[in-house]
This record gives structure tokens, C-alpha cells and sequence, in this order.
């Protein structure tokens, strides 16, 4: 069973450790890191530090990156990642376009399909021009795996997406274990929003944030503590089907006055302002309920109007800031990534687990 008496997994724990390490090297950079520093920055024996890095430079994870002075003795051996030498992919699934990125292990991206896509055209043909695009992408590369993000809802612990709004067809369908066949691929699935939060907590600051996409929907990707939240069926983030005018414009899920629905009444008039003022009512909520430290606004309807936005939620949340006597500004941004920024973080969900960064993606989607 590969245990000791102890009950200790021995595989998992060379993982765990070669985790580590791989971290701390990609953080390194180009100026790499000694095998000291790394015994030094993980607690493991320099022996068990040397049989890693012997094991990542014989893959080509790792390689030599110079020498380094050292206080005494010989100069130390400098090593660094080798970027190149596996890659992960993320796909976003949107209900009217695929974005289809291929990322380094650094994280940078490589290359990036975009195509239209109708989410309502049946299983196999999503499938199919999800496949297609990745093949177009991989080309002879080490591919680690591929993340996957999609209109919710979905339970990402099965892979199966569940009554996406608008689309009831999908309720059901394996999605994961669907496209995990069709590529050959691990593969790990996740709601759109989740997954662009995911790859925002990655990159950034361990504190709590709201991560707001309106695009064909409007969801949120909600991240406390440093730790993305699921919620136990995936439905945490459902943020746009909450109803704040009763009576208000019929959504597709069935609701009237939804946030989404109200957003998106207002763009399809042309009147920025008040969907960024809805939008911006939703957000106040958001940090009254979980006392937020920012908020990121991200989509491609977000971002063809991204001062709008931006201004008018900061405004309602400078509002509610007065009224509650709260002198802690909330700050207000476009989320970094641009256009690829879900697709990046569907990759970034293959990535996480390889440098052990378990706690952000704590009830993460298994790759299959």
C-alpha cells in the first residue's frame, strides 16, 4: 500500500516535497535559487533536497542557472525552472465563444485560440470544438493536463453540470469525464467566475475578494481569506440571479429583477451608467455580507466600457460607505488578465496543484 506504519503516504509525500521546491524555484525566476536556500526555505534534509532537484533537472523541469559566491567553500550551484517544459491547458466555455489559452509553468501565456461557439448546439458538438481547439494548440507539447470552465451551475467534484441557465439540455451531462476522453487529458472542471478567481488568488495577496464577470451572464467568484469558495455543491458565487427590484425584468432563470437581468436590460439600451450602478448594488451587498477587501470587475461587457464600471460601483459602494459610517474605502478595479483572465485561470487549476497550492483551491476540482 505504499505506507508506513506510520500511515505515512510515501508517494504523496515526495509530491508534496517536490511541490515545495518546484515553488520555490519558479519564484526564483531567472536569477534562481541555491540547493541551500531551498533546504533553508522548505525544512527538508539537504539530502532530500539534492535527490528532488536530481530527479527535476533528469525531466527537464529544472537546470543550472550559474554559480552563486558562496561565504565559504566553493561557490553553490544557482537552478531555476525551465518554464518550457510542461505546459497546462485552460478552456473557457462561454455561451456564445471558446477561448482556448496554452500556459507555461510559469504561468505565462504561450499561445491562444478564440472562435465562436453556441453552448445551446448539443454535447458532442461543444465537445468537438473544445477538443479541436486544444489539439490546435498542444501541438508535440508536454501537456500536464487541461482546465476547463463553464457556465454554472455545475458540482466540480463529479464534473457534471447541473440546469445552466438558459440551457436546460446540459443538466446532467458529464462534461469533465466527456472532454478528460476526448483529449486524453487529466482534466479538472469549474464554474467560469471560480475559475478567474482562482487564478486572481494565485497571483495576488492572500486577502478576500469579489471577483464580478458580466459578460452573456453575470456571476461572481468569491475568494476569503485567500481561499476560494465553492461552497459544498458549487453554488456559492450564483451572485447575479439575486433579486433586487420585485416585479422587475423577467430573467432567463425563471426570476424577475435579477441583477443580471437588470444588467443586462441596461447595456442592450445602451446605458452604462445604471447596469454599473446595479452591478454596483450587488457589490455593495457582497461586502456587507462577507466584509470584502476589494472587488475586481472583469467580462467582456466590463471591459468595452471598463471606466463605466468601474466608476459607477465604486460610487454606490462610496454610498453605502457614508450611510454605515464606514471610513475604509472599498477599493474598485478592473481585474488583470483582460480577455484570457477565465481561460488563464482554468489553466492555473492544473498549475496550482503542481506547486502545492492546495489552500486556494482547498475544495478544488480533481483532475481526472
Amino acid at each position: 500500500m505504499n505506507r508506513t506504519d506510520s500511515g505515512v503516504n510515501l508517494p504523496a509525500l515526495r509530491s508534496h516535497n517536490a511541490a515545495l521546491v518546484l515553488d520555490l524555484l519558479r519564484a526564483a525566476g531567472d536569477a534562481g535559487i541555491s540547493r541551500l536556500e531551498l533546504a533553508e526555505r522548505t525544512g527538508l534534509t539537504p539530502q532530500a533536497v539534492s535527490k528532488i532537484t536530481a530527479r527535476l533537472r533528469a525531466e527537464g523541469t529544472a537546470t543550472e542557472a550559474g554559480r552563486r559566491a558562496s561565504t565559504g567553500g566553493k561557490p553553490r550551484t544557482v537552478l531555476k525552472l525551465v518554464p518550457s517544459a510542461a505546459h497546462a491547458l485552460g478552456l473557457h466555455l462561454d455561451r456564445d465563444e471558446l477561448t482556448a489559452v496554452l500556459v507555461d509553468l510559469a504561468g505565462a501565456l504561450v499561445a491562444v485560440r478564440t472562435v465562436p461557439l453556441d453552448f445551446g448546439a448539443g454535447h458532442d458538438t461543444v465537445v468537438e470544438t473544445a477538443a479541436a481547439q486544444a489539439g490546435a494548440l498542444i501541438g508535440g507539447r508536454r501537456v500536464l493536463g487541461a482546465g476547463v470552465a463553464s457556465p454554472g451551475p455545475l458540482d466540480h467534484h463529479t464534473g457534471v453540470l447541473h440546469r445552466v441557465t438558459g440551457f436546460p439540455q446540459w443538466n446532467g451531462f458529464p462534461l469533465r469525464d466527456a472532454l478528460a476522453a476526448r483529449l486524453g487529458l487529466p482534466v479538472a472542471l469549474d464554474k467560469d467566475t471560480n475559475a478567474a478567481a482562482l487564478g486572481l488568488a494565485l497571483r495576488g495577496p492572500a486577502d478576500s475578494f469579489a471577483y464580478l464577470h458580466l459578460g452573456s451572464g453575470l456571476g461572481a467568484g468569491l475568494v476569503l481569506g485567500g481561499a476560494l469558495v465553492r461552497g459544498s455543491r458549487t453554488g456559492a458565487g450564483e451572485f447575479g440571479h439575486q433579486t433586487i427590484l420585485l416585479g422587475g425584468p423577467a430573467c432567463g432563470c425563471g426570476a424577475r429583477g435579477c441583477i443580471e437581468a437588470l444588467c443586462l436590460s441596461a447595456v442592450a439600451r445602451g446605458d452604462i451608467a445604471a447596469a454599473a450602478r446595479f452591478l454596483g448594488v450587488g457589490a455593495a451587498n457582497l461586502v456587507a455580507l462577507l466584509d470584502i477587501d476589494r472587488v475586481l470587475l472583469g467580462g467582456r461587457t466590463v471591459t468595452s466600457a471598463p471606466d463605466g464600471f468601474v466608476r459607477g460601483v465604486r460610487a454606490v459602494l462610496e454610498e453605502r460607505a457614508r450611510r454605515s459610517g464606514d471610513a475604509r474605502p472599498i477599493p474598485v478595479a478592473v481585474a488583470p488578465g483582460g480577455p484570457h483572465a477565465v481561460a488563464e485561470g482554468a489553466a492555473r487549476m492544473i498549475l496550482g496543484p503542481v506547486f502545492g497550492h492546495g489552500r486556494v483551491g482547498a475544495a478544488g476540482a480533481e483532475a481526472r
